[in-house]
């Protein structure tokens, strides 16, 4: 049973109950897309909504009967923002008809890697395209199975100078990848400065008091990332099917937006604009097509 499943408001469910509900998506989906995979071969992608915006998705082929094969099924969520606007690689998975979008942001620090929703719209229009094609922006959205609700940091003057030489260090980074070797010193002396401030404060201050947002990798799967961001926005939904509530949160992290859905059972703390939601997440994403 896929883990992420009880951040979409299936969390007691078992297995026989699991299968009814496949069996129900493929009988009656909302969404049909069928397609050539990488191969050649036919494609199906079958989804329904448990919600306004999420859901399940399930992939496979039909055989020459019409016969559906599922070959895999994940919970998702659909972003309502435009995450980033940089350019996205797409990667195949080795071991299915999966894929993988990857694109560096300057405002995170990390590669990005995510998964990829919009699957069958992608190799309907690679169809079309050169293989291995750039594209330009992603919409993104993450499920969380563990997550808590911290207070905001209180803004300061110097706190907004902060946020001005943030600005400034994404220009030295962009500068930086380019090859320029005084962005790269600029930036190494930042870093050290930043590692020396956090060294003298962190003895007499919370963590967390210190570091407003972080974006990092979680575990050994390259797409879940241990986050902490801003709410912009909240709401409360409820799964048709379990009538359990679910949380959506817009979050804004180390100056990217996202969306994030999580269980309201394994949430801890009550969310609010302008509070913080710090949790371990699997990242997911559509490409912005043409």
């Amino acid at each position: 049973m896929h883990k992420f499943l009880r951040s979409i408001g299936y969390s007691n469910i078992g297995n026989k109950e699991l299968e009814e509900i496949l069996h129900e998506i493929i009988l009656h989906p909302d969404v049909m897309k069928v397609t050539k995979d990488s191969e050649g071969n036919e494609f199906a992608e079958l989804s329904k909504s448990v919600s306004t915006s999420m859901g399940i998705t399930i992939r496979g082929t039909y055989s020459e009967d019409d016969e559906f094969h599922m070959d895999y099924y994940f919970p998702v969520l659909y972003g309502t923002t435009v995450t980033t606007q940089e350019t996205v690689e797409v990667e195949k998975h080795a071991e299915k008809e999966s894929y993988a979008g990857v694109c560096d942001d300057v405002h995170l620090g990390v590669t990005l890697i995510f998964y990829l929703q919009n699957v069958a719209d992608y190799l309907a229009e690679s169809v079309y395209r050169s293989s291995h094609v750039k594209y330009e922006g992603a919409v993104l959205s993450a499920l969380s199975v563990e997550g808590k609700i911290l207070l905001p940091i209180k803004e300061t003057v110097k706190a907004k100078a902060n946020s001005m030489k943030s600005k400034d260090r994404s220009q030295l980074v962009a500068e930086a990848r380019e090859g320029n070797e005084d962005a790269l010193e600029n930036l190494t002396l930042d870093d050290m400065d930043t590692y020396n401030m956090i060294s003298r404060r962190v003895m007499n201050e919370d963590l967390f008091s210190i570091v407003s947002s972080t974006f990092m990798p979680y575990g050994i799967e390259s797409d879940q990332y241990s986050i902490l961001g801003t709410i912009r926005d909240f709401s409360k939904v409820m799964n048709k099917f379990t009538g359990e509530e679910i949380y959506c949160m817009n979050i804004e992290c180390n100056e990217i937006v996202f969306d994030v859905c999580i269980n309201e059972k394994d949430l801890l703390g009550e969310p609010a604009v302008g509070r913080r939601f710090k949790g371990n997440v699997w990242m997911q994403g559509s490409l912005c097509l043409e």
